[in-house]
């Protein structure tokens, strides 16, 4: 067996897609994340640039939140705390994504030899569970006032700390969702959707106040009950991501780039296979070679170490590969050692 691991090199991709509304109505729902664009180079400056998007939203959370509390204090509405208090207890939930990324920072030991890049992971489940929360309480929420509406008072405050809420959230959500796809991080672009079901929350508000300064109360349940649905959709692409992550998927498109240029590389008379996985926000790669078995064990392993080379350039992220070599001769299963 010879294997060779090198560091993910940056591979920049620009995204064609349109200005189209469709287009960017999908980009809200399921952001459509290509794990190739805009990738950063080296596994411990993309952990850093995690780290860093978390910091930067938790700061402009923060500020939308004293911008809230704010309007509370002015307005007096007791229905605008609890919603600020919401805001601020989920903007915390960013700080299990902090814990991971800096724990994916630390050397492979002899117990976790891969390292600590699933604590990503799990931080992912854990965000994908506070959207679950969001959706069930927006929706029970509208449901009891549709049922027992409740009279809005301070519709004007109400309607401001909505746009400030939505405002800040949105900013946060494009962050991290931008972020999280240079790096490939599928945890922290949960988080961002995280984000954006809290922006859709304080639209809620903001367009709820909207329909009782007109005179329509049902307005603020109604639309409650719509921004439920819309969380529903974020939800549904966030547990998509984690799950795919969880089971070790990747792009079939990677894998298909690996194959064309391993089989392409001098001296490969075949590829048996190839397999990827992601261990957080790094690509981990196995690929398997026959080789003509009339070389000698020095060009084997300089076959196989251009081979991981070649991996390591045309595959976005790939942080490490290791390549077999088997002899291409009667379908042997024998190495060179």
């Amino acid at each position: 067996m010879i294997g060779h691991s090198h560091t993910d090199h940056g591979h920049h991709h620009h995204d064609r897609r349109g200005g189209r509304f469709g287009a960017a109505l999908r980009e809200v729902f399921a952001p459509h994340s290509h794990d190739a664009s805009d990738s950063i180079d080296g596994a411990l400056e993309s952990s850093a640039a995690g780290i860093r998007a978390v910091k930067i939203s938790l700061l402009v959370l923060g500020a939308t939140a004293l911008v809230q509390i704010g309007i509370v204090v002015v307005s007096g509405s007791v229905a605008l705390l609890a919603d600020t208090i919401h805001n601020v207890s989920d903007a915390l939930t960013a700080i299990p994504l902090w814990i991971a990324f800096a724990l994916g920072t630390k050397a492979a030991t002899r117990r976790y030899t891969y390292g600590f890049g699933r604590a990503e992971d799990l931080a992912g489940l854990f965000v994908v569970a506070m959207i679950a929360l969001s959706a069930i309480v927006a929706g029970v929420e509208s449901v009891r006032r549709l049922i027992d509406p409740v009279p809005i008072e301070h519709v004007g405050w109400v309607a401001l700390a909505g746009l400030v809420g939505f405002i800040g959230n949105e900013l946060v959500a494009l962050y991290r969702i931008r972020v999280g796809r240079r790096i490939g991080s599928a945890a922290l672009v949960a988080d961002g959707l995280h984000a954006r079901t809290d922006g859709f929350t304080s639209l809620a508000v903001l367009l709820g106040a909207g329909g009782v300064a007109l005179g329509f109360p049902l307005a603020d349940p109604i639309i409650g009950l719509v921004i439920t649905v819309a969380i529903l959709a974020v939800l549904r692409t966030a547990i998509r991501d984690i799950f795919r992550r969880l089971m070790d998927a990747v792009d079939p498109t990677f894998v298909d780039t690996a194959e064309t240029a391993l089989a392409a590389e001098p001296g490969v008379t075949g590829v048996r296979s190839v397999k990827m996985r992601w261990i957080g926000h790094r690509l981990h790669a196995d690929a398997e070679l026959d080789i003509d078995p009339a070389v000698s064990l020095a060009d084997a392993h300089r076959i196989a170490h251009d081979a991981e080379h070649t991996l390591t350039h045309v595959v976005p992220k790939l942080h490490s590969a290791l390549v077999h070599a088997y002899p291409a001769s009667h379908g042997s299963d024998r190495e060179w050692t």
